[in-house]
This record gives C-alpha cells, sequence and structure tokens, in this order.
C-alpha cells in the first residue's frame, strides 16, 4: 500500500515508517500537525507530541517525500475513549490534514501511526482513516516496550530527548540525550518506580535526528535551550527548544544498507505544504431501513423462522429461511430479509444492535463473502453501536442442501450495556485488525466472547503457510494475544474451544490438529502457573466442527469463549458429586454409566454452565438399542435413520441436558445459547429435526415445568458436514451445545 505516515518527529513515528517499509509498503508522503505559534513548544492535548516541531520541516528533504503540516485549530472536547466527530475538536485537524494528502495523492490508501500502547490515540487515528476511507497501520502496537527500545537503537534510530516528565529524570542533566546512551538508566527506573521505558506514560518524548530513512541528509543541532515548565522536586518537567540546526548531507541512499528507496517515494519531491481550511462536508452512508408493512409481507412468503432463548437478559436469538419458495433473490437479498427481521426482533425487546454481543454470520458460499459484508455494514454500523461493535464469526455452512437459504444469522443480544468491547482496525503486529463493524471480543459479565480466529499473520494479514496445524498455532496465537488484554490467557480461562475445520483440511492432517491445540494450551499453562501457583485452571470444552470452507480459505478457524473473573475471587468448579436435587421424569431412560461418557461438561459453581452433548452412531445404538442394531448391522449409520429413532434420540438429547443442568445447579431459564448441529447426511429433514426437539422440549415442560416454552424454538438448529470431540471424528449424528449463566 501507499502510506501517508503520521509523524511527531518521535522515535516512535520514525520505527513505524521503516516497519511499514519492511512490510512492503511504501512511504509516500509525511503528515505532521504544530501548534499554530512557531514559538510554542507544547500544547495542552492527549493527542499530539509537538516538542521540536520547529525542526519537522527538514524531514522533507531529509526523506526526500512531501510534508503536509497543519497548525493545530482545535482543542480536546471529545474526551471519551471512543472518538465520535466533534466540531473544534483537535482530531478535526488531523481529518483536514490527512483529507488534503488524499486529494494532493489520490493513490494514498493507509496511514502510519507510532501509537504503542495508548487507546486513547489509536482510535482516534482509526476513526479518522474510517471516515476516510483509509488503513490505519499501528506496527508498534501492544509491543514489548523493553524489546522495542532496543529495536529502534539497533536498527540505528539517533533520537534525543526533548521532554522529561517523570521521577528520576531530571531536565538539567537527561535532555539532549540520545536514547541509546540513556537505555540502561531507563530500565533501572522502570524497576524503580515501574516507567514505560519507552515513554508511553507520558516520561520522556523524544525527536529523531537520523535514522535509515534519512537517505539524503541528517539533522545537526547546534544550539538549544532548556525551558523548565515545573520544577516540582520529584518530577520536575522541561523541554528542549531548538534555537539552531543545519542538514548534513549523506553521500549514501541506502536504507540499513540495502538499496530500498524503491521503497520511499519514487520522485525525490521534497516540498513542503501548509494545510489550511475548516472542516470539508462528509457524505454520511445511510444504513439499511426498516422493512416496511409490504416488506413483511413478503417475509412471510418466504417463510422467515426465528428460535430464541428464554433467558430474561442475555439470550440468543436466530433467522433463517426455511425452504424458500421459488426462485431465491441470491444471498444480499436473504440477508438483507434476515437482518431487517432481526433488527425488527430487538426493537420490539426495545434493544437495539447497540446491544448485541456477537453474531454468526452463517452464508451458504464463502466466494459471496463480500457482498454479505457490503449488506452486514448496512445494518450493523459504529454509529448505531456507541458502546462497540459486536464480534462475530462468518463461516460457510451446507444451507441450500438443508432448504435454509443463502444466509442465517444467529445473535447473541444483552438488555443492558454493560459489555466492554476490543476493537483493533488498525494493521499492527500484535493480532489480526478488524476493519469495519465487527470486533475482536466482547466481555460481558465475565464471560468473553472471542471472534473467530483465522490463522493469520497480523502484519501482512495473510493466512500463514504450513497447513493446518500451522494455521491453527497461529490462530492460538492470536486468540491469547487477545485475551492478554482482558489480562487472561486461553490456557487457564478457557470454557470452550469451537474449532471449525474445512473440508480441505487432507484427511492425514486432521488427528494432528487436535493434539497441536492440547500441546499449545499445556505448554502455554506451564508458563502461566509458573507466574502464579495459585492459579485456578478452567478444564475447557473441545468441539470440531467441519464445514465447507472458511473465509481467506482458511483451513481452520478457532472461537475461543473465556472466563474472565471481575474480582479477586477465584473460580471453583463444581465438586465431582452430584448436588442433591429434586427427581425429576426421564422420558423412560434410566440413568446408566455410558450416559455420562457422551458429555463434555465446565462448570464454574453458581456462576456458569457449559455443556456439549456427542451423540454418537455408538451412543445412538445404545439409546435406541431395539431398533438400530439390526439397521446398523451392516455399517449404515446416519442413512438409515428413522424420524421414530430420531424421536428417541432427541428425548434422550433433552433428558441428558436437563439432568446435567439441574444437577449443576442450574435451570433452563438460566439457557443463553442452545445449538444442535445436525450433519447434512442426516437424511431427515431439518424441519422435522425441529419439530421433534419441539416436541421433547413441550413433553419436558409438561412432566416438570422444567423447560420455559414460548411461541419460538429455544434452539438453533444449525447444519454442518460433520462434529465431534476431535478433527478426526467429525460423525456425530447430533451435537448439543449448550451455555448456561446464572444472572
Amino acid at each position: 500500500m501507499k502510506v501517508v505516515a503520521l509523524v511527531s518527529g518521535g522515535k516512535d513515528s520514525c520505527y513505524a515508517m521503516m516497519k511499514c517499509i519492511q512490510y512492503g509498503h511504501q512511504i509516500v508522503a509525511l503528515a505532521n500537525l504544530l501548534p499554530t505559534d512557531d514559538s510554542v513548544d507544547e500544547l495542552d492535548s492527549y493527542m499530539y507530541q509537538t516538542v521540536g516541531h520547529q525542526i519537522i520541516v527538514s524531514y522533507a528533504e531529509c526523506m526526500g517525500v512531501p510534508l503536509f503540516r497543519r497548525r493545530i485549530q482545535g482543542s480536546t472536547r471529545h474526551q471519551k475513549l471512543s472518538y465520535q466527530k466533534t466540531a473544534g475538536d483537535e482530531v478535526e485537524d488531523m481529518f483536514i490534514l490527512l483529507n488534503e494528502v488524499k486529494k494532493q495523492i489520490p493513490s494514498v490508501t493507509a496511514v502510519s501511526s507510532g501509537a504503542i500502547a495508548s487507546d486513547y490515540q489509536r482510535l482516534r487515528v482509526e476513526s479518522v482513516c474510517s471516515r476516510l476511507g483509509l488503513v490505519s497501520l499501528a506496527y508498534l502496537w501492544k509491543q514489548d516496550q523493553s524489546l522495542l527500545l532496543q529495536e529502534m537503537i539497533t536498527n540505528s534510530i539517533m533520537a534525543i530527548t526533548v521532554k522529561v516528565a517523570a521521577m528520576g529524570l531530571d531536565p538539567s542533566k537527561h535532555l539532549g540525550k540520545e536514547i541509546a546512551f540513556l537505555k540502561p538508566y531507563l530500565h533501572k527506573l522502570k524497576d524503580l518506580y515501574g516507567i514505560n521505558v519507552c515513554g508511553e506514560g507520558g516520561e520522556y518524548e523524544t525527536l529523531t535526528f537520523d535514522c535509515p530513512l534519512f537517505r539524503n541528509a541528517r539533522i545537526v543541532l547546534d544550539e538549544f535551550q532548556v525551558v523548565l515548565h515545573s520544577s516540582d522536586s520529584i518530577a520536575p518537567v522541561g523541554v528542549l527548544h531548538p534555537l539552531k540546526f543545519h542538514l548534513e548531507r549523506k553521500a549514501s541512499n541506502s536504507l540499513s544498507g540495502n538499496d530500498k528507496t524503491n521503497d520511499l517515494c519514487s520522485e525525490n519531491i521534497s516540498s513542503v505544504s501548509e494545510v489550511l481550511g475548516e472542516n470539508p462536508k462528509e457524505c454520511k452512508s445511510l444504513g439499511a431501513p426498516v422493512p416496511e408493512v409490504s416488506d413483511l409481507i413478503e417475509v412471510s412468503r418466504h417463510r422467515l423462522h426465528i428460535s430464541k432463548t428464554e433467558k430474561d437478559n442475555t439470550f440468543s436469538m436466530c433467522c433463517w429461511l426455511q425452504d424458500p419458495s421459488g426462485p431465491s433473490a441470491g444471498l444480499q437479498e436473504d440477508l438483507k430479509l434476515i437482518l431487517g427481521q432481526i433488527e425488527l426482533q430487538l426493537e420490539g425487546c426495545g434493544l437495539g444492535w447497540e446491544h448485541v454481543l456477537y453474531i454468526h454470520l452463517y452464508i451458504s458460499d464463502m466466494d459471496q463473502f463480500t457482498q454479505a459484508n457490503e449488506t452486514y455494514v448496512r445494518f450493523i454500523t459504529q454509529d448505531k453501536c456507541p458502546f462497540g461493535v459486536p464480534s462475530r464469526s462468518t463461516i460457510e455452512l451446507p444451507l441450500i442442501q438443508a432448504s435454509l437459504g443463502r444466509a442465517y444469522v444467529e445473535i447473541l443480544a444483552a438488555n443492558d450495556q454493560s459489555k466492554q468491547v476490543l476493537h483493533v482496525q488498525s494493521i499492527s503486529c500484535w493480532a489480526p485488525s478488524c476493519i469495519g463493524p465487527y470486533s475482536q471480543a466482547t466481555l460481558h459479565k465475565e464471560i468473553l466472547h472471542m471472534a473467530g480466529q483465522l490463522g493469520l499473520d497480523p502484519p501482512t494479514m495473510t493466512i500463514c503457510d504450513g497447513g493446518s496445524t500451522a494455521e491453527l498455532e497461529q490462530a492460538l496465537q492470536n486468540s491469547e494475544a487477545i485475551a492478554e488484554c482482558f489480562k487472561c490467557s486461553i490456557s487457564t480461562s478457557a470454557i470452550f474451544f469451537v474449532v471449525y475445520c474445512s473440508t480441505n483440511i487432507p484427511l492425514d492432517e486432521r488427528p494432528k490438529l487436535h493434539d497441536k491445540l492440547d500441546t499449545f494450551v499445556n505448554q502455554l499453562k506451564l508458563s502461566h502457573l509458573g507466574k502464579d501457583s495459585k492459579s485456578n485452571v478452567l478444564d475447557p470444552i473441545f468441539l470440531y466442527i467441519l464445514v465447507p470452507d472458511l473465509p481467506k480459505r482458511a483451513l481452520v478457524e478457532i472461537k475461543p469463549i473465556l472466563y474472565v473473573l471481575d474480582t479477586a475471587e477465584t473460580p471453583e468448579e463444581t465438586p465431582s458429586e452430584l448436588c442433591s436435587v429434586v427427581a425429576r421424569s426421564s422420558f423412560s431412560f434410566q440413568p446408566v454409566e455410558w450416559h455420562g461418557s457422551c458429555i463434555q461438561k465446565c462448570v464454574i459453581h453458581g456462576k456458569i454452565c457449559a455443556v456439549v452433548l456427542s451423540i454418537t452412531s455408538e451412543v445412538a445404538m445404545k439409546v435406541c438399542s431395539d431398533s438400530l442394531k439390526a439397521d446398523w448391522s451392516n455399517g449404515n449409520h446416519q442413512k438409515s435413520l428413522t424420524e421414530s429413532q430420531m424421536k428417541r434420540i432427541a428425548r434422550f438429547c433433552i433428558y441428558r441436558l436437563d439432568k446435567t443442568v439441574i444437577e449443576n445447579g442450574f435451570s433452563w431459564n438460566d439457557t443463553m445459547i442452545l445449538r444442535l448441529y445436525v450433519p447434512q447426511n442426516i437424511h431427515i429433514p431439518l424441519e422435522t429435526i425441529s419439530s421433534l426437539f419441539e416436541d421433547a422440549f413441550k413433553e419436558l415442560d409438561q412432566m416438570n415445568g422444567g423447560a420455559k416454552i414460548g411461541v419460538k424454538p429455544i434452539f438453533n438448529l444449525v447444519p454442518v458436514l460433520g462434529a465431534g470431540r476431535s478433527a478426526a471424528c467429525t460423525e456425530d449424528i447430533i451435537t448439543c451445545e449448550l451455555f448456561a449463566r446464572k444472572s
């Protein structure tokens, strides 16, 4: 991509440019914001570093690229973490500046910044980029600051301190010193006082006088003045005001000793332009209109179906087109109908898209992912979700074969606004970016719902080489990077690992996937237990789903669900003994030892009950012992299942789930999610299976009053190619996934 780099003159913005070039991008322009008064060194700004701005004008000549500058007219007006367009705010100056760069150099598609740890700055850069249709590149984001500082020094960034404002830093001693000289002392201060060694807490600021990007000249400071802003005895504040400097020409035009001049602007342009003017009018994209009455009549013709769990404060809702009559208008039209209906259902509950925590977007053909996304972003926008956009997984399923149209959407929604959303749109080395209205993870009431993670290499956003196991390892690394932002780990806090496996994985690779997952998690667990011997580790559930395809033709997508303590308490899994409960009717099933073998569960006492029930062919034979032994003696399995046998299996599933939920102190009214994964080759229509499970729930309710049965089904029926406990064996006849939480 062709990149305009936001430069303050500091070491971070310069090293960020070097990382851009490392990952194959081209720096074609520089952009800088400075005070209105040249004699002023520093503004009262959380957003911009301006100390040393008098020297930035030389960067154009040093690098041989054009420099665009704007004097900051605004101030800090929008003080919330997530930025929204605000007249008179200093962020609007950045918008005006970058908008002009885009006009002058239309080929610019990305913006580089040196953000390392400041969400405040990153979110504002991302907001401006989103409004301008540019990609944010933040290759230093979340990197270890000690390693980062050493990398900068190793890569020949010669920067000096131009501001100090921290305990242990004295303006008279430490201003004007090179970072290489100060590095040992900065680490000492980190050990003593916990400072950020890269100055991310405002401890110090730097100005770069030379680096490999300066192919034409280096800057030499001839004269400066130390200006004391605060004489505080503990942490005095001072800045370096440059009085005189000159450029020293370079003989060679090389980058780190290699000929990389082509990665900079190909023309030796060193112009400096000052950007004036006011904020231009923006064309605001409109969301999709709510369907009118005529649309709803059309929806009814398409037999649009809804399912919804009955938990009052957090519920899942699913919408699909059952056996659409006549030829389909296509994926976009199907998805528009479905999202429009979900929007109406949410409004009927007094909610909106801002209350949605997670979205499963199932489509019939991954080749139409772009079209699906175009429709999706008309409904779910950042403007509609001021508290953060939902996290998302996108999967191809055999929807047409199951007579479910071309799109199928499941949402998880809550009736409060307590969610915490992690949404990083910048491309970085940290974890894959989410450019658009979907986030990396959403934390709600101690449950972390993580977006489906592919084996993407974060800085390049491409699928890593090495096959399915390499992709899985990279996806796990990405998941751990996200978990660390919530001060937890996938190795100790995971409740669920749902692994979507593409049919493109060679058969001989599939047995290796669970071994790779198990090895990765156990090694990570050892490192965490070494840090905290008192850690209480959860025993997670593993579920593998076989699907036709995944985004970017990935072979694997992993979706972890984590438990994140919001207090100092320790998670307690339920004891192995069963809780004392009132005996319940059992659909004529008698408890036997093998019943427990088909259940995986992770229970946090009094809080969470997660269950996966796997009905394998062996379990089905035992459940339907009289009728199946003869039918399956020839190995027909799923193909020979009759409706009456499926009825008995459905009743067994509800019996076992009910027993597990009740024994662990939960009820059906605590259920947030209930999915039934049904393989395509079961040869019983999904509509029939749905009716059989609805009848089983009604029977349970009549017997015990335990299941809260409403007009809509409380389960989501998901057609798949296969499901099971390992990628090597995804031949379950039916798989039930239940997630319950106490309010």
